[in-house]
Formats: C-alpha cells, structure tokens, sequence
C-alpha cells in the first residue's frame, strides 16, 4: 500500500469505515500475531488477544493523533492487551516446568487438564525476516520453543520489554511510550530479562543455510521411517546423548537416551506399523504430524505435532503436541487413508 493509499485509507477509518480499517490492517496482521503469541505462548490466546486489541484500536482510532506510525500504535495496543492477559491468566508450562524427568516410562499417563500448556506456532503464520534493521532476532528465530518457553517465566513488563526491543527493534524511550514507564524501568525490565533468558536458552539462535534445510529433511524423514518401522536402533541413531522427550499434555518427561529409548520402545514403537507421517514444521523448527491408525474409522488419524529441536545434526529435543487439531493449523489433512 502506497502511502498516498494508506493516509486515504486512515482518513476513512477514523470516520468510521470498516473496510478502511481492514486495509490498513491486513499488511500488519501476521507480524501482530506472532508478537501476541511470543507474549502469551498460545495460538488460541494470540487469536483472541489480537481481536481483543483490535476491537479497541478501532474504537480508539478517532483519537489516533499521528504521534507516531500506525504500526507503533498497532503495537502499543496489542502489548498492552497482551499484558492484561498475562496478568489474568498467568504463564505457561511445559512438562519439564511441573517437575523431573522420570528415569523409565510411565504407562498410562493421563492428561493433565489443570495447567496451561504452551503451545506450538505452525510456521504457515509466520512472517518472514527481520521486523526492522535493529532486532538481533529474526521472527523465525523468535517463535522458536526454547525461547517462547524462556519467555513465560518472565513477568510481562520484562517479556514484553524484550520482545519489543530485541525481536520488534523498538528503542527504550519508544517501549516507554507503549508501557507508559520511565526509560530507565524500560532498560531495567531488558538487563533482567536479557539474564533469565540467556541462562534458559543458552544456544544462540543461529540462521539455516539451505545446506542445514537438507539435513533437516533427510532427519524428519529418518525419524518418520524409524517409527513407522518399529525401528529402535534406527531412532536412537537420530538422537543426542542427553535427547529429551515430552508429550504436553502428560506430566511425564524423559532425559537421556536410556530413558528416552525405554519410552519409546516400551509406548509409539510397540505400535510398529499403525503409525503415518508427514512432514511439518512448527516455532521456526522442523517436525513431523504423526497419524495413528483408527480402526474405528479405518484410517490414520492425526494424533500429535513432533516439533525437533536440532544440535550438531541429531535431534536434541523432541517436544510431541499430543492434539489432532493440529493438522489443520500445520495445512495437513486430519486423518490419511
């Protein structure tokens, strides 16, 4: 949109023009989403934290001054709308938040259904590249599980002041004006931060090369033969030495290849054959949907997201999103015949 476009299209709105307001929306809507995400650690929440901010930008918009840009103004309101979440709802876990690891598989392991549980980002929502020349993140990198994660132990004034700096490339007096704070609370908020997070992540965020894109195929593909085949040897060969697997929304977890290769030759390995995978890609990382054989309906049905955290080539971390919905969100059919 010209900018000529854009001040016509604002001029309209703020008289009160719906469809103006869309416009001048939709370049935006990615890049707020995935922001309200980072902020809540839940596509659901994000959904609804992003229609909450902008059924007040709308109704805000008559007093828009021009002070600065409308995507600034955008911003304030959606973090601000985020941070009322925060403070209702709290932050979310993993299952490595609720306790150890267990050494040996735990059979029967019922959902937990009283915690919040972060939740995966399909990249099919993500923008692409940096927001602005000054942020260290690039938005891929900035969805990814280990950071979003890091973030929900953070108090909102400090998630938010992160986000907005190192992922947005807003300066500390403009993070100011969206907090309504001091300069000095806002750099504050970011040292404090910026601690938490390097001592919960302390892998930098490192760009693919397509050479890394091909590995990464040849792995998802590897894992998908392995399961499908009932193939231990073949699975464990994928992984690190100090591998861990966990399945949200089951408190259980595993560390280690022993127990993460007693998990799954004792639970997804007994069932040799009744798995399908196809591939999928979630927080900026690589993954697979894994299909589970209904013969209910005589077909494989989407049972779980495997998001892989990847070092050195093997696979550091499985994280296994036990929810068919899904594949839908992924761009994937819900069940395969």
């Amino acid at each position: 949109m010209t900018t000529v476009a854009a001040e016509a299209d604002l001029a309209l709105a703020r008289s009160g023009d719906d469809a103006a307001f869309t416009r001048l929306v939709a370049p935006l809507r990615r890049e707020l989403h995935a922001h309200c995400y980072r902020m809540l650690g839940s596509v659901h929440d994000a959904d609804d934290a992003l229609q909450d901010a902008l059924v007040r930008a709308w109704r805000a918009l008559p007093r828009f001054e021009g002070r600065s840009s409308l995507r600034t103004w955008l911003y304030t309101v959606s973090t601000r709308t985020c941070l009322d979440l925060v403070a209702q709802r709290g932050r979310r876990a993993l299952p490595m938040d609720l306790g150890p690891s267990s050494d040996h598989a735990v059979l029967g392991d019922p959902p937990v259904t009283d915690v919040a549980w972060l939740g995966p980002y399909p990249d099919a929502h993500l923008p692409a590249g940096r927001s602005a020349p000054e942020a260290r993140y690039e938005q891929r990198e900035a969805v990814e599980l280990a950071f979003v994660a890091a973030l929900q132990h953070l108090p909102g004034n400090q998630r938010a002041a992160l986000l907005l700096f190192e992922v947005l490339g807003f300066s500390a007096a403009e993070i100011a004006d969206v907090m309504d704070t001091s300069t000095a609370s806002v750099n504050s908020a970011l040292q404090r931060a910026r601690q938490t997070v390097a001592t919960l992540t302390p892998d930098a965020p490192r760009h693919q090369t397509a050479d890394d894109d091909a590995r990464l195929r040849d792995v998802v593909a590897r894992f998908s033969s392995a399961m499908e085949r009932g193939d231990a040897d073949a699975l464990v060969a994928l992984l690190t030495e100090d591998v861990t697997w966990s399945m949200p929304p089951l408190r259980h977890w595993y560390r280690g290849l022993d127990a993460v290769t007693d998990f799954a030759t004792r639970v997804p390995l007994t069932t040799c054959g009744a798995w399908r995978h196809r591939a999928a890609s979630a927080n900026g990382q690589p993954g697979v949907l894994s299909y589970l054989w209904d013969d209910a309906s005589g077909t494989y049905r989407a049972w779980s997201l495997n998001v892989f955290t990847m070092r050195d080539g093997r696979i550091a971390e499985i994280t296994s999103f036990l929810d068919h919905g899904l594949a839908e969100a992924c761009g994937l059919p819900a069940s395969l015949p």
